[in-house]
């Protein structure tokens, strides 16, 4: 039966019930924060009705469930996009209305939650839409990190961090489950001991961490189903020391909760010092742990003891390295706590475990020193020995003799945990996300695994819930496209592709314009009371939206602005279009370089401000801790989408889909998805520049920076005026670093080793080009279209029923 979606006047009502009940006020007296508060508890409850008509439905059904391991879920503001997936936005929006609350402020009463960073984590959050969506069993786990990773503040140009107290007011959206808390336990000494002739080992002096569940509801898009997403908190099992208080020993007394509740405090803590490393791996095992303890006790108590058919009922994904750890924890638990035999134990693991890589950069491949393992993990260490035995010897067939070729394939070797090698030999699914990417992994990254066991690789493209990144984030454009060809595209985004003819359509192109023209203004407008900065809307609106890495070449982007203020400066009667570069990124705060190219940007920017002609010309706009909700005001405004990272090294992006979804033309390289976007919308509508992957890979023994340097004056110039005081005349050799690792590279590494010198004379003239056809309103204007009619391809719904065709197998859920 369909489920009753409530009404307006339901709506009106429940919230001035909840209002009355929970803060004893009217609408005419609450605060913002108590009309937000309000507002959610009743969508929640919606939500948690739905949830009663599937709760069961797993255990009755017998049904496979897969446990999404990531260290990273930015799931962004709750409240709206439920709206959305409880297809009842309308009525809550017109209730709203009518109880004259204004849903722009109580949407941003919202706390963007601090549970990711980047493309990695809103990957998994869009998964878990797609797998609540198309009714499939799952479960989101990572760790509740308390602050985040850190709110992002600009001040003189330069980022600095602060914490994020998202949690300060709570987070209404979840439910504390302290009766499935689990212990997770470090350090200690391992003792060996005989039962029936078998050796049995037990854990012993070891220090306590309990890790306490909090469940966010996931909803699915017009559907009963809710899945959730499991945060994991950091508890000490001795809340205070009354021995240490009681002697006036006061911070000794707090000392051990301390210690370990700070593993949940902050995403990703600076791992430059051996204590971060400490930390970093205590968080690792931490959720991992606690999350295979719970995947195990669930089995339990649906199937029992049957662990013959645990990898037919479980599924377990890695996203990433980060929970890799997991693999042997399952097997230590299998030995440990139910005695079950090395190889039964194994071989469950093998095919229970899938791993997703999200990079080809060797330095990026997560390895620990093998003595942090022994101190920290000392079981899980013994159980990585008895691993890499086993896999050594497998190889020792394969390459006989061939001690280096193992040695490069093995989990320990050379002192250190390779995590990236234990998850591609004790897993049976090892997958890229973009067909390139896949691709390098094969040839390249993982290639003689790949030749022992072909089989096991695959390819599964990345893809983003059209449901936030159009329907939520483009009202305007969404509604257009409904009234075109239907709003079946809603459910079936594969329908979207009957919007090409459309592109034809003068009159579709001029509403399509109309939208794209409110929706900067509504950047613009957000911008200006955020952070001051006025943004001329009748200018091109030009972004790289992404986290800050060399390899992404927001330093590129950097330089070409300045080329642009010396043409600009150079030719005083020559005329311009207008243009706003915006950017939003992070840098990891021991990441010097990339901290140092956002000041780079932001003294590029005063540049330009300071100049007569080229402040009418050019802005430069630094948007200030980036983050979902500021995503989806940029997304929707942007005409021009710069995804120009350094071809083969980015694995797919997912921002270049939102932005190609909201009819932004990219300019880019043939690099990870991007690849993808040029087979969807063809060369026309594509502005493709640079070396490819292969060119790239040549370039290494080939390429020297000083000769681009030598024979390019425009290059020459932008060069010196990083170290010639035009940027910073308050200290000239500011960015001194920048313009050496350019030239001459760090510590007698390559210079310039990610192309930017090299790419920059395409990089430019490539925008020229597009300028020119941005100019042809109809021919751009088609192109705009045609990038949004083409994007069916990139919502998480096909990338998950790939998934689930390749690796996962799971079966939807009768509701």
């Amino acid at each position: 039966m369909e489920f009753q979606r409530m009404t307006v006047e339901q709506i009106k009502d429940s919230i001035q019930n909840k209002l009355r009940t929970q803060f004893a006020c009217e609408v005419s007296d609450a605060t913002p924060e108590q009309l937000y508060q309000a507002l959610a508890l009743v969508v929640r409850d919606e939500i948690m009705q739905r949830r009663s008509y599937s709760r069961d439905a797993r255990k009755e059904q017998q049904a496979k469930k897969v446990y999404y391991l990531s260290a990273e879920f930015l799931v962004g503001r709750a409240l709206h996009n439920n709206m959305v997936n409880l297809v009842n936005e309308k009525n809550y929006m017109q209730a709203l209305d009518e109880l004259g609350i204004d849903r722009g402020v109580v949407f941003e009463e919202e706390p963007e939650p601090g549970l990711g960073n980047g493309g990695l984590g809103r990957l998994a959050a869009c998964f878990l839409d797609s797998l609540t969506t198309l009714k499939l069993p799952a479960m989101g786990c990572t760790i509740r990190y308390e602050f985040g990773l850190f709110r992002q503040k600009l001040v003189d140009g330069y980022q600095v961090e602060v914490p994020d107290n998202w949690l300060a007011a709570g987070n209404i959206w979840e439910i504390p489950h302290p009766e499935e808390t689990v212990e997770i336990h470090f350090g200690g000494r391992i003792e060996a001991y005989e039962d029936n002739g078998r050796t049995y080992y037990r854990h012993l002096d070891y220090k306590t961490v309990q890790a306490v569940p909090y469940d966010i509801p996931v909803v699915g898009y017009d559907s009963t189903k809710v899945n959730f997403l499991r945060t994991w908190s950091a508890r000490s099992v001795q809340q205070i020391d009354m021995m240490h208080f009681n002697r006036g020993q006061y911070v000794q007394a707090m000392e051990e909760r301390e210690l370990a509740e700070v593993i949940s405090k902050i995403l990703y803590p600076n791992d430059d010092s051996y204590q971060g490393k400490e930390l970093r791996l205590k968080q690792q095992y931490f959720f991992s742990s606690a999350s295979i303890q719970y995947a195990v006790k669930d089995f339990i108590d649906v199937y029992g003891y049957n662990w013959a058919i645990f990898p037919d009922k479980v599924a377990i994904h890695i996203n990433d390295t980060h929970p890799a750890v997991a693999i042997p924890e399952l097997i230590r638990i299998l030995l440990d706590d139910y005695g079950l035999d090395w190889d039964t134990a194994e071989s469950i693991a093998r095919r229970t475990f899938a791993y997703t890589n999200h990079t080809v950069l060797v330095e990026a491949l997560e390895k620990w020193p093998e003595s942090l393992f022994q101190e920290q993990l000392p079981r899980i260490y013994m159980i990585l020995q008895e691993m890499n035995t086993r896999l050594c010897a497998e190889l020792w067939d394969a390459f006989p003799g061939q001690w280096e070729r193992i040695g490069h394939m093995a989990i320990l070797a050379y002192n250190q945990v390779h995590m990236a090698n234990l998850c591609v030999a004790y897993t049976h699914s090892v997958n890229g996300v973009s067909a390139i990417h896949s691709d390098i992994l094969k040839k390249q990254t993982f290639h003689d695994f790949y030749m022992l066991e072909p089989r096991k690789f695959v390819n599964v493209t990345n893809g983003i819930t059209h449901r936030r990144w159009l329907m939520q984030c483009n009202p305007g454009l969404s509604s257009l496209i409904d009234e075109a060809i239907g709003d079946a595209w809603r459910k079936d985004m594969r329908q979207i592709e009957a919007l090409k003819p459309f592109a034809d359509d003068a009159a579709f192109r001029q509403k399509f314009d109309e939208i794209k023209y409110h929706n900067k203004l509504r950047l613009a407008d957000h911008v200006y009371r955020h952070q001051g900065i006025e943004m001329n809307p009748e200018s091109i609106f030009d972004a790289q939206a992404k986290r800050l890495h060399e390899y992404k070449r927001q330093l590129m982007n950097a330089l070409g602005i300045m080329m642009l203020y010396n043409e600009i400066d150079e030719h005083p009667d020559k005329e311009f279009r207008p243009r706003t570069f915006i950017f939003g990124a992070k840098a990891a705060p021991g990441y010097h370089r990339a901290k140092l190219t956002i000041k780079l940007i932001n003294a590029v920017g005063d540049l330009v401000r300071k100049h007569p002609r080229a402040s009418k010309l050019i802005n430069v706009v630094f948007l200030e801790n980036y983050c979902v909700s500021q995503a989806e005001l940029l997304m929707p405004a942007t005409e021009i989408s710069q995804q120009i990272s350094t071809a083969g090294k980015e694995a797919s992006g997912t921002g270049n889909m939102k932005f190609m979804m909201n009819g932004a033309v990219t300019l880019g390289t043939m690099d990870g998805a991007n690849c993808e976007i040029y087979d969807q919308v063809g060369p026309d509508n594509i502005y493709i520049f640079g070396l490819t992957a292969e060119e790239v890979d040549r370039g290494y023994a080939t390429y020297r920076a000083h000769e681009v340097y030598e024979t390019n004056p425009k290059i020459r110039r932008v060069m010196e005026q990083l170290i010639d005081g035009t940027l910073c005349p308050e200290n000239p050799r500011m960015f001194q670093e920048i313009y050496h690792s350019l030239l001459f590279g760090d510590g007698g590494g390559m210079a310039d080793p990610y192309f930017v010198l090299k790419d920059l004379t395409s990089y430019v003239n490539t925008q020229k080009q597009m300028m020119q056809d941005y100019n042809d309103r109809d021919l751009w204007l088609k192109k705009a279209v045609l990038n949004t009619a083409c994007s069916s391809l990139f919502t998480s719904d096909r990338t998950i029923e790939e998934y689930n065709k390749l690796i996962w197998h799971l079966k939807p859920l009768k509701l």
